[in-house]
């Protein structure tokens, strides 16, 4: 008698083999779908940690908080409880800074100069919104500025990951 492998059973290790197969490339095709969403995620969520930081930073150390488009820059004036995407202040530096939100990027301008974005070009800025309170003075209220951001990672479909970031900058300077 003829040891071996009949081809019935051959058809049927290479079906079992097949089926696992399949199995595992759908798997290993979820996670590198998964790896490359996630590094979208991680680099626009520390792109805009630092802008976030950085204008926390910059308003903290300012004064003369204007929110709105209207009106002289250089002048406090709120934006409670509308709000509006142009935030101008005086920095620690004397320099009037501006930011808002222009082309789905946040821009930046020091005094007269041109606005320079801020924001990575592969970050999408949905709205960016300034809610200004106490930035007259004799108001008896400490300047404070909240900041919303709504942005998304990734494109249209299931890579993509839409957030709001929000933070509140109290001004350091005494205005009470």
């Amino acid at each position: 008698m003829k040891r071996g492998f009949t081809l019935i059973e051959l058809m049927t290790a290479m079906s079992i083999f097949l089926v696992v197969m399949t199995i595992s490339m759908g798997s290993i095709l979820n996670v590198f779908d998964a790896n490359r969403k996630s590094r979208s995620l991680k680099t626009v969520l520390n792109n805009l940690n630092l802008v976030v930081e950085s204008m926390s930073r910059e308003m903290r150390y300012g004064r003369n908080y204007h929110c709105g488009a209207g009106g002289n820059i250089s002048s406090p004036q709120d934006c409670w409880p509308s709000g509006d995407m142009l935030m101008s202040f005086l920095s620690s530096d004397g320099l009037q800074t501006t930011y808002r939100l222009n082309n789905a990027s946040i821009e930046k301008r020091i005094g007269t100069g041109l606005y320079i974005a801020v924001t990575a070009p592969e970050i999408v800025i949905d709205d960016l919104v300034f809610y200004a309170l106490g930035a007259g003075t004799g108001d008896a209220l400490q300047p404070k500025v909240i900041m919303r951001i709504k942005s998304h990672a990734g494109t249209t479909g299931k890579g993509r990951s839409d957030f709001t970031l929000q933070t509140l900058v109290s001004q350091r300077i005494l205005d009470i």
